[in-house]
């Protein structure tokens, strides 16, 4: 597992890792009142990117990211990619 500490590092690896294989590819959020802290993770079983911040900022920048990765999945691009497989 590996932890990123740049929010930009972190997006564009989530992506990257997304769009190598979108049926394997898992996305996570954990957010924890009593520390104040969100944590996200993205893996496919291979690889696995973490990331952890307490700014409340980072909430818009995570919604962005998930509104991108949302588009990839309801393109279709994906989807004839898929059955073509």
């Amino acid at each position: 597992m590996t932890y990123l500490t740049s929010w930009e590092e972190f997006a564009k690896a989530a992506e990257r890792l997304y769009l190598s294989d979108p049926i394997k590819c898992r996305f996570v959020t954990k957010y924890r009142h009593c520390d104040g802290k969100l944590c996200v993770k993205v893996t496919d079983d291979k690889a696995c990117f973490q990331y952890r911040t307490e700014h409340a900022q980072d909430v818009k920048k995570l919604e962005k990211l998930t509104g991108h990765l949302m588009r990839h999945m309801a393109s279709k691009e994906n989807k004839s990619k898929l059955v073509q497989d």
